[in-house]
């Protein structure tokens, strides 16, 4: 029995790597794909009705977001509302906005992680100078400083010193909050768990750097996942309410692990890579397993 189309709206930059990659995969499995740049969404309110652009006019239509929007708050918050408003409108949007909200803040996805019985590292969360420096010595004196939002370990510093704490202390904004972790010491690497919907795919990063992230020239291998980490993913994403998430998971020197953070928005290409899977094929499945029957 054939596949019923999809209308595939895809949220993003069209030029992305990502969002080249999905709807190359979309168009394979027969769908309509399209991109959709953030700042082409708009509404149109009347006293009856909204109307959301870009629209869905098939009846089987759904949005994936591919990128976080980008601007100001005003930018921002605009958007995220927009996508939200095209959930309310009953339309399936993967990852849902709420999801991307929480992820997209450290403290935020933290703190979600905690009260969802997850292990993390210790983590300090301050905006004002005493208040982060007390912090830091509550940490050990080691730590990585990182920003509220962003990924693949852009902005992240290691402090190991009160010179290395006042220099950077010195370079922040006044009260900007500050997110603060113990450092844990990880020789082996790191993990990525990237979890589809039901499935999972894993990897190990490994770096010469604290950093692993294989964007600033770490390796990837593939990884046969535990069970112990398939749970801790599985409940990360669900602690989230991401559909697609990729997982950070650190060994500890005493064989614990620990959930690092959760991307809402992750990126697949080492991960395709390193296990020899067609991720973009398996977030379009995803899609096809959540639309509803039709009729």
């Amino acid at each position: 029995m054939a596949r019923p189309a999809l209308q595939l709206r895809l949220i993003g930059d069209p030029q992305g790597w990502h969002l080249t990659d999905l709807a190359r995969a979309g168009q394979a499995r027969g769908h309509a794909v399209s991109a959709v740049p953030w700042t082409t969404l708009a509404s149109q309110i009347t006293n009856s009705e909204e109307r959301l652009s870009p629209a869905v006019t098939a009846a089987r239509g759904a949005f994936v977001i591919r990128g976080m929007p980008r601007g100001g708050l005003e930018e921002v918050v605009f958007r995220m509302n927009a996508v939200a408003r095209l959930e309310a409108a009953g339309h399936l949007v993967v990852n849902p906005a709420r999801s991307l909200e929480i992820a997209i803040d450290k403290y935020l996805t933290t703190a979600r992680l905690v009260d969802h019985g997850l292990p993390v590292p210790q983590t300090v969360v301050a905006q004002e100078a005493e208040a982060i420096r007390d912090g830091w010595e509550q940490l050990g004196g080691d730590v990585v400083a990182k920003p509220l939002f962003g990924s693949g370990g852009r902005g992240l510093e290691r402090i190991r010193s009160r010179t290395e704490l006042a220099s950077f202390l010195a370079r922040q904004p006044a009260e900007r909050p500050i997110y603060l972790q113990t450092f844990v010491d990880h020789p082996d690497g790191d993990l990525r768990i990237l979890v589809v919907g039901d499935r999972a795919f894993a990897i190990r990063r490994r770096s010469d750097d604290w950093r692993t992230n294989v964007s600033l020239g770490g390796s990837a291998e593939p990884l046969e996942p535990s069970p112990r980490m398939l749970d801790l993913a599985t409940r990360a994403a669900q602690a989230t309410g991401t559909l697609i998430a990729g997982v950070d998971l650190l060994p500890t020197a005493d064989g614990q692990l620990l959930v690092l953070e959760v991307n809402a928005v992750p990126g697949w290409r080492a991960v395709s890579a390193a296990c020899g899977v067609d991720i973009a094929t398996e977030v379009i499945a995803l899609l096809e397993r959540q639309m509803p029957p039709p009729g």
